[in-house]
């Protein structure tokens, strides 16, 4: 147990968000997403929902302030338009840990399948709703952090 770390951050997993670099992307991806398939590196987290983990993740990880859309989410097949549940959870967990509105990018599912082939890493966590699934873009950290 560590000071300040969520516990949700496994060593796996902090030691993923150690080794991304500037740019480089992570999904935190639901029960259903085909994680093991598409995944470079998978990370297992399935006692974790992507809501809860995406906070913590959050508390550790930059997300990219040099590009419009930092954090991507798959689009309703059907409702391209729509916003999920999940999606508005999403939104309000970046915007309180970045602590001002952060654009969020909405991807059709196979736009999205594509990113998450070409992601450093994926999460999969026991995430039960359906469009549970952001990428995140990592930023840097600055000498005074």
């Amino acid at each position: 147990m560590l000071k300040d770390i969520d516990p949700q951050l496994s060593p796996e997993l902090l030691q993923t968000l150690c080794e991304m670099g500037h740019g480089d992307e992570i999904l935190v991806a639901d029960a259903n997403f085909p994680a093991a398939a598409l995944a470079h590196r998978l990370c297992h987290s399935e006692g974790a929902d992507a809501t809860e983990l995406l906070g913590a993740i959050l508390t550790v990880l930059p997300l990219d302030q040099y590009i419009d859309c930092p954090a991507a989410v798959m689009a309703m097949v059907g409702e391209p338009d729509a916003i999920s549940d999940t999606e508005r959870d999403f939104q309000s967990i970046i915007d309180k840990a970045e602590g001002h509105a952060v654009g969020l990018l909405r991807l059709e599912r196979f736009q999205f399948y594509e990113r998450a082939r070409n992601a450093f890493a994926v999460v999969a966590t026991g995430e039960r709703r359906l469009y549970g699934n952001i990428l995140l873009t990592k930023g840097v950290v600055y000498p005074h952090e």
